[in-house]
């Protein structure tokens, strides 16, 4: 019998590593693998999901596959590492792919055609996680009239922009979508929201609500699409090419100083997430004092600050940053590093 594998996509910040907390929190005794790709050069998520259901996913159970997105790098990360937790004595009872939010989910789904894995696994299902925050902001849907004019000049500029090219794609792949954050919005513009997804998505598509990623396992696993059959109803903006190209965007790691306290923390972010216009921001902070590691979260100028776990001996707080390619990525590393001064 094949084991599933379940491909979770969904932009920077969309909930996804929330989600598979849940999952893993509500295991009832099933075991999983996880394997989790980040953009930047130093993994976050793996970190945060390390010390949750250790019996559902042990640490060792959970891959780590940064510095790039695996949609880019199928042959040489993501299937050897498919085999390897295939050929475990002891393989998972279900292994689940935690993209990167700036990954395409159809290579992936692609590479469970391949010989190694497909005698041996089956995509369950891909879903995707959407911002329900972030859509009615029109993150994905910029000014068209404005695109055009510009485009009346230059016949060079592309018809649409990254972040609504990946959008349109990541909808494009998913069977089932996951409207999350949507505490953040009132119950009208959720409808539009919902209305304006339906009409991205492939016929066969569900659609569900999440807040908090609280999502009943049910829904999300155990659906048996088996995806990697059906590639021709998923569409894509490069079918002709065999890697995506993400020029467009970049990411920084930096170790950030410590800072005297949360409201001290919180302006230093939200300024330098305003002023860089950062897409995504996450890490770990050391407030003066505090013996637990600050945990961060923004997507966006929405900010999520948290205490998680104490610090290890030899652990150094980090923060990684993912904006556009024309990001100064030094003036940011600069906000991050210097010692604030005050009046």
């Amino acid at each position: 019998m094949k084991i599933p594998a379940t491909v979770i996509t969904g932009f920077l910040g969309s909930g996804k590593t929330t989600l598979i907390r849940h999952l893993l929190e509500n295991a009832n005794g099933r075991r999983y693998a996880l394997i989790v790709n980040e953009f930047g050069d130093v993994g976050v998520d793996a970190d945060l999901l390390s010390d949750c259901g250790e019996i559902a996913c042990a640490p060792g159970d959970i891959v780590e596959l940064a510095n790039g997105c695996i949609c880019c790098t199928v042959a040489d990360d993501f299937l050897p590492t498919m085999t390897a937790l295939l050929e475990r004595p002891d393989p998972p009872e279900h292994i689940l792919i935690e993209t990167s939010g700036l990954a395409l989910p159809k290579p992936l789904v692609k590479a469970f055609t391949w010989p190694s894995v497909r005698t041996l696994a089956s995509v369950d299902a891909v879903i995707a996680l959407v911002d329900c925050a972030a859509v009615a902001e029109g993150r994905f849907a910029p000014d068209h009239a404005a695109l055009e004019a510009q485009r009346s000049n230059d016949e060079n500029l592309d018809h649409e922009t990254p972040l609504e090219e990946l959008f349109e794609e990541q909808l494009g792949s998913a069977d089932l979508i996951v409207l999350t954050k949507t505490d953040l919005v009132d119950a009208k513009t959720l409808a539009r929201v919902e209305a304006d997804v339906q009409r991205k998505i492939r016929p066969n598509a569900r659609i569900i609500r999440a807040c908090n990623g609280q999502a009943a396992p049910s829904a999300l696993l155990g659906l048996g699409i088996a995806a990697e059959d059906d590639l021709a109803s998923r569409p894509s903006h490069h079918e002709d090419h065999n890697e995506h190209d993400h020029d467009d965007f970049g990411n920084m790691t930096v170790t950030p100083r410590n800072f005297n306290n949360l409201n001290e923390l919180t302006r230093v972010l939200k300024n330098t997430i305003e002023k860089h216009d950062l897409l995504r921001l996450k890490g770990t902070v050391r407030l003066e004092g505090k013996p637990m590691r600050m945990v961060v979260q923004a997507a966006g100028p929405r900010l999520e600050t948290y205490f998680d776990k104490p610090w290890g001996p030899d652990e150094q707080p980090r923060l990684v940053a993912i904006s556009t390619a024309d990001t100064d990525w030094a003036a940011v590393r600069q906000a991050f590093a210097e010692a604030e001064v005050t009046a």
